[in-house]
C-alpha cells in the first residue's frame, strides 16, 4: 500500500505541489491575522526573496547544462516570436476598439493581452528536460522572448491603459529592470562556474532532478500567491469566470501552436551517437520532430505568470492581474498531464 502511494506521488508530483500551495494559503489564513503585518511580511518575503532566488537557481542549473555555443536561434524561434507578437498586437487593437464603458469585454481583451505578451517561464527548461526536449532551444527562446517583451509591451500598454508619468521609456526601463537581472546574472554565474569551478559544476550536475524539485517548491509558493490573488480580489463573479475562460483558451492555444510550429519547422539535432547523456535524460532518445515539438510547445505555452500578475497590476486595469493566476493553474495542469503521459510511456 505504501509503495503504491509513493509511486502515485512520484507520478503526480505537480498536482501534489499545487494542492500543497492551496492548503498553504488556507493554513496561513487561519494562523495569521488577515491583512496584518505578519501576513504582509510573509508574502513580501515570498515575492521578493524566495521566488526570485528559486528562479535564479533553476535558471543557473539550466545554463550549466547548456553550452553557450548552442544558444542560437532556429526557424521555429523566429516564427513563434512573430506569432506571439501578432497575437498580442491583435488583442491590444481589440482592447483599444472596445469603449472603456464596456468594462467586461475590455477586461477580457486586456486579459488576453497579458496571456500573449507574458514571457516564457524560466522554469520551462525544467519541464523541457523532463519531457526529453531541447534545453538549449528553450533557453534561447526565453532570452529572445524577454527581449521581445521589453520592446513590444511598453508600446501597446501605454496606449491601452495610459497612466500619468508612465510613458514608453518609463515602462521600458521598468520591464527591463524586472526581467533582465534574472536572465543575465545566472548566465554570468554559470560562465564563471563552467570555466573556474569545474568541481562545483560536477557536483551541481550530479543531481539530475535538483532543478525539478526546486521547481516543485517554487510552484507551491506560486500557487499560494495565485490563490490569494484570486480569493482576495473584489472582482464581480462574471468577470472572474470570464478571465478564467480567456486564460484557459489562451493557454491551450499557445501550447498547441507551439507544438505545431516546432514539429513543422523542427530544430536540427545531433545524431544519437553524438548526443551527451543529458540529452537522453530521463526517458531515452526522442526523435527530432517530437523533441522540437516539446521544446516549442513549452516555450510558447509555459509562462512567467508572476510577471503577468505584476504587469496587470502596474500597467493595465489591476483586475486583469488575476488572469496570470488562472494561467498558472492551467499551464501546470497541462504540465502534469504531459509528465503523467511520459511516465506511462517509460514504464
Amino acid at each position: 500500500m505504501m509503495k503504491r502511494l509513493i509511486s502515485l506521488l512520484r507520478i503526480w508530483k505537480l498536482p501534489v505541489s499545487m494542492l500543497t500551495g492551496v492548503l498553504l494559503y488556507y493554513l496561513l489564513k487561519a494562523l495569521l491575522p488577515a491583512g496584518g503585518d505578519a501576513e504582509s511580511a510573509f508574502y513580501n518575503v515570498v515575492s521578493h526573496f524566495l521566488q526570485p532566488s528559486l528562479i535564479f537557481v533553476m535558471l543557473l542549473l539550466s545554463f550549466l547544462r547548456v553550452d553557450v555555443r548552442d544558444l542560437k536561434p532556429h526557424r521555429w524561434h523566429i516564427i513563434l516570436l512573430a506569432v506571439q507578437s501578432s497575437l498580442f498586437v491583435l488583442s491590444s487593437v481589440v482592447a483599444l476598439l472596445i469603449p472603456p464603458t464596456t468594462v467586461g469585454w475590455r477586461l477580457m481583451a486586456e486579459g488576453a493581452m497579458l496571456c500573449f505578451i507574458c514571457p516564457t517561464g524560466t522554469a520551462s527548461a525544467v519541464i523541457v528536460q523532463k519531457l526529453g526536449g531541447s534545453v538549449s532551444g528553450d533557453v534561447t527562446y526565453i532570452v529572445l522572448c524577454n527581449m521581445m517583451v521589453s520592446l513590444l509591451a511598453p508600446a501597446f500598454l501605454t496606449l491601452v491603459e495610459p497612466h500619468a508619468g508612465l510613458g514608453f521609456m518609463t515602462e521600458f526601463f521598468m520591464i527591463m529592470g524586472k526581467v533582465f537581472p534574472l536572465l543575465l546574472f545566472p548566465l554570468l554565474v554559470s560562465f564563471v562556474i563552467r570555466h573556474y569551478a569545474p568541481r562545483l559544476l560536477e557536483r551541481l550536475l550530479s543531481v539530475p532532478d535538483l532543478a525539478f524539485y526546486l521547481w516543485l517548491v517554487a510552484l507551491a509558493l506560486a500557487i499560494t500567491v495565485t490563490v490569494r490573488t484570486i480569493a482576495e480580489s473584489d472582482i464581480a463573479l462574471v468577470h472572474l469566470v470570464g478571465l478564467a475562460v480567456v486564460s484557459a483558451l489562451c493557454c491551450v492555444a499557445q501550447f498547441r501552436v507551439g507544438r505545431c510550429v516546432g514539429r513543422r519547422w523542427k530544430q536540427p539535432t545531433k545524431p544519437l551517437s553524438e548526443l551527451p547523456p543529458s540529452a537522453l535524460y530521463p526517458n531515452g532518445y526522442v526523435d527530432a520532430a517530437e523533441r522540437s515539438a516539446i521544446t516549442a510547445g513549452q516555450a510558447m505555452g509555459q509562462k512567467n505568470t508572476v510577471f503577468a500578475i505584476w504587469m496587470g497590476l502596474v500597467f493595465l486595469n489591476p483586475v486583469t492581474s488575476v488572469v496570470g493566476g488562472f494561467y498558472s493553474i492551467w499551464h501546470n495542469l497541462i504540465n502534469s498531464w504531459q509528465l503523467y503521459k511520459k511516465a506511462k510511456v517509460a514504464k
